[in-house]
């Protein structure tokens, strides 16, 4: 996967699944262990008809989603009680004497004391964005408007488009500059352009967000809605010329490397010199424009709008960045938008832990050096990496044995494997923030400074050698990943806590557990993109053809499969969008099934509170996406989450075990049981 966390993005927005996990926060007392509890089991029904059901049923059924959240269960536990540790943290850290000016202890103490100083904040109400609105009401020709989007691009949002620097995906060890597409308030270009009742109650609860936003800046109400009204119609034109969601999943078709020059000739009525020169980046030759027709729509739609629309854009996209930081009728306006409307949460975590959230997302590593020193013992990493190594072993043997691949095209893959990079629990180098200023001053302050000294960051990297030692992740993160452009797999020790990894548990519950995550991050070097990368991390053509129609054909499989699940409503999900998680999650059971079988516990078959060793491996398994989400957050995550639905993601690579099929004893016709040319086999 791929991502990058926008400046000054929602809290609200953010909080939940970008990728794999989350990293959120609850007060109720939740014991959670790394054991099978039977109480959350819902034994009335077959394991061979619906095995979500039957190992969380129960715990579904009595289980009510607290009121500030979209949904409920283990990832939010998890992230529940980092938080509660990065508090106890911030606590001591504040009673420390003589803390050192530019160290964590000072960046995340006076970060945090800003955010909770609510009597200054709620003095200062929109005063912290002045400046930037009356710079935008300078703005009297389009020079003038590149000038104050490359500033507001610096340290809010991305209006218009995103750019930024990244690795060639043809030359993985050199950072290039970047362009995405971008711009836009909602979360998908699909909410502009669909008339469904969902897609339209939506629009309208958004123009209402923009008109009330624009009034708390003083606006009177005509005027507001005439802009909600003007920045919609933007919008509607930018997500138009958008690229769909499924199309940006192939790396191919988001890689069009060019001259500088013929950007230029592809947009020209946009002024790319006037822009790079006012964020700050003039010396490169080549750049990755993403999606091209995006960008030449782009230079019409900028010329053809009135300047006073391209204005009253630029404000909406500071207020929106910025609400979060502002006095409690802002921080209100866009949780009731953000919050309610789109992820159906009933009311607003506490403070104290929205505030958390502002600070993992702004300066999350000087908050992650003092989390895994108190956090992370050194035997946890060690339990975590022999796991790893197990587990690459288990992948080997699978690739030697897969009977659709070629010697030539298997060796590649080997090669590839062997050529993984493992980062367990935090970076051996930690990210630099000298030159960032945090003081006492300004939350709002605080969090621009630095949002603006890491996009800085970030363009600075153009033209340079990739940092291979960098990390995409926090430590305290609750997730993990696979970057194919470093072919790597990353494990922060946010993740590797019950339920998901104990050193001191049971083998059987450590491998259907982290295990199947582990050996899911692995899979993503060969699901349907991964496996366009080399081993080098650049993106190549290294299979055969016919190895490449063998493997579409089996994923193709797969995407039929989801795509006949049904999330809520009517709505089914969208196979081709999940196609690569749901490759990585049947891939990571079966990789980490082989590796657990070679295990003492596995061999001897002891059962343990009257389950066999196979079983309680696929009831952890269960376990890790024991959640409950609300109707609204499900409706969203069909359209923008390329991840499935935890029950199918339990059940749909669970039907296409075999292993799982012989410990629950599934027979032929059942429906955990897939068959014929419904079978999927890929690793």
């Amino acid at each position: 996967m791929s991502f990058k966390i926008n400046n000054l993005s929602s809290i609200f927005i953010i909080l939940f699944f970008s990728s794999c996990l989350v990293s959120i926060s609850f007060t109720q007392q939740v014991h959670e262990s790394s054991e099978i509890n039977r109480k959350d089991m819902d034994t009335t029904v077959s394991p061979a008809v619906d095995f979500f059901e039957y190992a969380n049923g129960t715990w579904l059924k009595n289980t009510e989603i607290p009121a500030a959240y979209s949904g409920w269960g283990s990832f939010y536990v998890l992230g529940d009680q980092n938080l509660d540790k990065l508090k106890n943290i911030l606590i001591n850290v504040e009673n420390k004497k003589n803390v050192k000016k530019g160290s964590s202890e000072q960046f995340v103490r006076d970060f945090y004391y800003t955010g909770m100083d609510t009597i200054d904040i709620e003095r200062q109400n929109f005063k912290p964005i002045e400046k930037d609105l009356d710079a935008v009401n300078s703005i009297k020709n389009l020079n003038d408007f590149y000038r104050e989007l490359a500033r507001v691009q610096l340290g809010y949002s991305n209006p218009l488009f995103s750019f930024g620097s990244g690795a060639d995906a043809k030359n993985s060890k050199l950072n290039i500059a970047q362009l995405y597409q971008s711009g836009l308030g909602l979360p998908d270009r699909d909410y502009y352009l669909k008339d469904d009742p969902n897609s339209k109650t939506i629009r309208a609860d958004y123009l209402q967000l923009i008109k009330k936003s624009f009034m708390l800046i003083g606006y009177d109400s005509a005027k507001a809605m005439d802009n909600a009204n003007s920045i919609l119609i933007l919008e509607t034109e930018l997500a138009k010329a958008s690229m769909p969601r499924v199309e940006e999943r192939d790396p191919n078709k988001i890689y069009h490397k060019m001259p500088v020059k013929k950007l230029i000739s592809l947009s020209p009525d946009f002024n790319w010199n006037v822009y790079f020169k006012n964020i700050g980046v003039t010396k490169f030759n080549e750049i990755n424009v993403a999606q091209p027709e995006f960008f030449k729509e782009i230079s019409s739609i900028v010329h053809s709008t009135p300047i006073e629309t391209l204005k009253e854009y630029l404000k909406w996209n500071i207020i929106r960045s910025a609400e979060p930081y502002l006095s409690d009728p802002f921080v209100d306006a866009n949780f009731n938008f953000y919050g309610k409307v789109l992820n159906g949460t009933k009311e607003m975590q506490p403070r104290w832990k929205r505030v958390l959230g502002a600070i993992n997302g702004n300066i999350g590593m000087e908050l992650g050096k003092l989390f895994v020193k108190q956090y992370f013992p050194p035997y946890a990493k060690k339990r975590a990496m022999e796991l790893v190594h197990n587990l690459m072993a288990s992948l080997k043997n699978r690739i030697e044995k897969v009977d659709w691949m070629s010697p030539e095209t298997k060796k590649a893959a080997l090669y590839k494997l062997s050529k993984f990079t493992v980062k367990i629990g935090y970076p051996d180098k930690w990210k630099s923030y000298k030159g960032l200023l945090i003081s006492r001053d300004s939350y709002f302050g605080n969090a621009l400074s630095a949002s603006i000294f890491n996009t800085r960051k970030d363009l600075a990297k153009i033209g340079k050698p990739v940092d291979k030692t960098e990390w995409g992740m926090t430590p305290q993160t609750v997730n993990a990943y696979y970057n194919p452009e470093n072919n790597e797999i990353v494990f922060p020790a946010g993740i590797l806590q019950p339920p998901f990894f104990d050193p001191k548990a049971d083998d059987a519950i450590n491998y259907g557990g982290i295990g199947a995550v582990i050996g899911h991050e692995m899979t993503h070097g060969f699901d349907d993109e991964g496996r366009l990368y080399d081993a080098d991390g650049n993106m190549k053509d290294w299979w055969t053809k016919q190895d490449a129609e063998n493997f579409d054909k089996r994923a193709n499989k797969i995407v039929d499969q989801f795509d006949g699940y049904i999330a809520v409503d009517s709505l089914h999900i969208n196979g081709k969008l999940t196609e690569g998680e749901n490759i990585a999650d049947l891939g990571g059971i079966n990789i980490s099934f082989d590796a657990f079988k070679k295990t003492e516990e596995f061999k001897n078959g002891k059962p343990i509170d009257g389950f066999t060793p196979a079983q309680r491996f696929f009831l952890s398994f269960a376990n890790i996406w024991k959640i409950k989400n609300r109707p609204e957050r499900l409706r969203l995550r069909v359209k923008v989450d390329p991840h499935s639905p935890e029950q199918f993601r339990v059940d749909g690579p669970l039907s296409n075990t075999p292993a799982f099929w012989d410990a629950f004893n599934v027979k032929p016709g059942e429906p955990m049981r897939r068959s014929g040319d419904k079978l999927v086999k890929i690793w």
